[in-house]
């Protein structure tokens, strides 16, 4: 009976550990977006994150039942439960392992699948296939795995069509949808509040599992002891405060333009899907929700399009997260099993030098709130947006009127042009004609002038000649009988 206390406490201090490191790596699910946009401060997002995991805690114990009373078949497992204590334990050992390492290189993988990799792992080592319920472990892990992340696509897809469809007014301005910022607040809060109502369950689930084991609860009970469900929420809430710039930093690698339309769509796809799954008893991966979701929304902006590569390795990543865990979890539990005396120090000699070396490792390259990423995602490379997408509908006829209004501006303006050249042709002829008709003025004058004075020469030379021919009349000697005769003469003339 000591012996199973001390497992218990063992198995219930290691569950909590969990807790706290899958608080730390999935904080960047619900607040790396909003840090992206600038709608929130980073350590006031990751504060925000944490008291309303703290909450969501409390609001659901589906999933819990899910872990402690479905996949795991206690009436198959021999009559001593205190036997699957040590194998509780060498599953939560693979689970700790692989989220941090995950953690140290900063992927994004799944807690939960790590959590239920390593339970099955070594649950298959101490009681073979009879101890999972594989209906419940397809049912309710597999396929939400598969089908999660695929309907938080379509929906941020369909989400995002909508809040760029409905302010489309507002297309071609430097930050027209800014005010989808504010609503990124309600939208990421909702993130983090269906993150707890979802992760935090998991670890219950586990306490709960050893606590029936060991005797402590009734099997019939599925619900969590209430010091159980503090427990495990204070803990969550304390991780995700604390760890998550390393994982916000990896996952921000993608999107390092994402807008607050597309980051709204994004939250508001991960919060329904996670909160419906949770209802349900879904024990999904938020972290897969929220890529898919990252996915979807890139995908719902213009002229994006799928990097098929970098898709191809996050979902071989997400693949892996189960099995590896699982493999480390059974190899946690044969060493159980081999050494029924000393393996359970020994798993917990080698989870703690792994988990400390892991730490000092990560301590080189320390990550805090000052050089943390702010964008969303390292699903976000899958999708490969332009710069300058297509044009929409609205857009293409707002072109196609500019266009037309450019024309007649542009033709008015030749007309305008055309009908100055035309003035300024006749202006020029009309000078033309007018300097014309002053030229043959001026010349006629100048010949009328000349004649007149051509005249008044003759006239003037004509009166002198007669003045002279008089003179030579009035001459002394002259004889005037001849006179008379010569102008007879030319009278007659």
């Amino acid at each position: 009976m000591e012996t199973a206390a001390l497992i218990v406490v063992l198995v219930i201090a290691l569950a909590l550990f969990f807790d706290f490191t899958n608080g730390f790596h999935d904080t960047a699910n619900a607040m790396a977006t909003p840090i992206a946009t600038g709608a929130l401060k980073p350590k006031v997002a990751v504060g925000l994150a944490a008291g309303l995991n703290l909450v969501g805690a409390f609001l659901s114990t589906e999933v819990s039942k899910t872990v402690s009373h479905g996949l795991i078949r206690e009436d198959q497992i021999s009559a001593s439960h205190v036997d699957f204590l040590p194998l509780i334990f060498a599953g939560l050992v693979g689970a700790v392992v692989w989220n941090m390492l995950t953690w140290l290189l900063g992927l994004p993988s799944s807690s939960s699948h790590a959590l239920f990799g390593g339970l099955v792992g070594a649950t298959l080592v101490g009681f073979g296939l009879s101890g999972v319920d594989f209906g419940v472990l397809l049912s309710k892990i597999i396929l939400p795995a598969l089908l999660s992340p695929l309907t938080a696509g379509v929906i941020a897809f369909l989400v995002t069509r909508m809040a760029y469809g409905m302010t489309r007014r507002y297309d071609g301005k430097p930050d027209g949808r800014s005010g989808f910022r504010w609503g990124q607040i309600f939208t990421s809060s909702m993130v983090a509040l269906a993150h707890g109502t979802n992760d935090a369950q998991k670890t219950m689930g586990i306490i709960t599992l050893a606590l029936i084991m060991a005797g402590w609860q009734d099997k019939d009970n599925a619900d969590p002891h209430i010091w159980v469900i503090f427990a495990c929420a204070f803990t969550i809430a304390l991780g995700t405060y604390l760890g998550g710039w390393r994982i916000i930093r990896t996952l921000g690698k993608g999107l390092t333009d994402v807008k607050p339309a597309q980051g709204f769509s994004a939250e508001t796809s991960t919060a329904a899907t996670i909160l419906a799954s949770s209802a349900l008893g879904f024990a999904l991966s938020t972290t897969q929700v929220a890529s898919g979701s990252v996915i979807g929304s890139g995908l719902g902006r213009r002229g994006s399009k799928v990097r098929w590569g970098t898709a191809g390795k996050i979902a071989i990543g997400w693949l892996l997260t189960l099995p590896a865990a699982g493999l480390v979890g059974a190899f946690a539990a044969l060493i159980v099993r081999w050494l029924p005396t000393w393996g359970l120090l020994v798993d917990a000699v080698i989870a703690l030098v792994v988990i400390i070396a892991l730490f000092l490792r990560s301590r080189r390259d320390a990550v805090t709130a000052a050089n943390a990423m702010s964008d969303v995602a390292e699903s976000g490379r899958a999708i490969k947006v332009k710069k300058n997408p297509p044009p929409t509908r609205r857009q293409r006829a707002i072109i196609r009127e500019q266009e037309r209004l450019k024309a007649e501006e542009k033709a008015r303006r030749k007309a305008e042009e055309r009908e100055r050249e035309r003035r300024r042709a006749d202006e020029e002829a009309r000078r033309k004609a007018e300097k014309k008709a002053k030229a043959k003025a001026d010349a006629k004058k100048s010949s009328d002038e000349k004649k007149k004075s051509d005249a008044k020469k003759k006239a003037d030379a004509k009166k002198k000649s007669a003045n002279g021919d008089g003179k030579k009349k009035d001459a002394p000697g002259a004889k005037k009988p001849e006179g008379k005769k010569a102008e007879a003469g030319k009278g007659g003339k």
